[in-house]
C-alpha cells in the first residue's frame, strides 16, 4: 500500500464514527446483547438498502448465448445482487448502517 492510500484510508476511517464510540455517547440502560443486536441488524439494513440501490442498474441487460437466459437467471441475478449489497456492506458500506444504529439505540431510550 502506497502513503497516499494510507492517508485515504485514515480520513475516511476517521470520518466515519465508530459504532461504539458512536453507543457510548448515549447513556442509558442499553446491554452490550443489545448493542450486538443493534451492529448487525444495522449492518444488514444496509446491505438490503444497497441491493435495492443496485437493483436497477441490471434490470436491462440481457444474458448472452448460449450460456446465459433460462428459467434460473433472474433468480440467480437476484441472488448476486444481494451478495454485491452484502459485501459493499461489509467492506464499510455507505456510512448508513452507522446511522441507523444510532437511531436505534435513541429509540430504546425512548429518547
Amino acid at each position: 500500500m502506497d502513503a497516499m492510500s494510507a492517508q485515504l484510508d485514515a480520513v475516511r476511517l476517521s470520518s466515519r464514527p465508530d459504532p461504539a464510540t458512536a453507543a457510548s455517547a448515549y447513556k442509558g440502560n442499553v446491554s452490550a446483547t443489545d448493542m450486538q443486536n443493534f451492529k448487525k441488524t444495522a449492518a444488514e439494513f444496509e446491505a438490503v438498502f444497497i441491493s435495492e440501490m443496485l437493483r436497477p442498474m441490471f434490470e436491462n441487460l440481457e444474458p448472452s448465448s448460449p450460456f446465459g437466459g433460462g428459467s434460473g437467471e433472474k433468480i440467480y441475478r437476484d441472488m448476486q445482487i444481494d451478495e454485491y449489497g452484502k459485501a459493499i456492506a461489509g467492506a464499510g458500506g455507505i456510512g448508513l448502517a452507522d446511522s441507523v444504529m444510532r437511531e436505534m439505540i435513541k429509540m430504546q431510550e425512548g429518547k
